[in-house]
């Protein structure tokens, strides 16, 4: 079973919190034991899992500032200025996978799941496939 979910960021860089909405998803599949794969199809954005403190989230934002800083002279500048947050969507990776067991997402009892924006504000879609 697959579903989107769409999330409307309000920033340039920001982590969304999807972990109840992909919650819900795995719920209305009716499936007991199995994979939820979580996936964004776009370009500038990422998926992690991690834990979702206020300092924590800025910490990881200042981090991704930091490996890899906006308007260092990459060549993709040359067309739209946004090469930073391809770079940055690159460490992050494009998907998670959580198992589900007794019909709930096997997450750490401080994992959260996000959707990472690096070149917003934009209306993004995210894939939760739950097999």
């Amino acid at each position: 079973m697959g579903m989107n979910i769409e999330v409307q960021t309000s920033q340039e860089t920001e982590l969304v919190d999807i972990t109840q909405r992909v919650k819900e998803t795995v719920g209305g599949a009716g499936i007991r034991n199995g994979l939820c794969v979580v996936y964004t199809p776009h370009t500038t954005t990422g998926i992690i899992i991690n834990e979702n403190e206020a300092r924590l989230r800025e910490d990881i934002l200042s981090a991704l500032d930091k490996v890899v800083p906006k308007g260092a002279g990459y060549q993709h500048d040359q067309i739209d200025h946004n090469a930073h947050s391809h770079l940055r969507a690159i460490l992050l990776g494009p998907s998670a996978i959580i198992p589900i067991e007794n019909g709930s997402l096997a997450l750490g009892t401080w994992q959260s799941i996000f959707l990472v924006e690096l070149d917003g504000p934009r209306k993004r879609t995210v894939h939760v496939s739950v097999r």
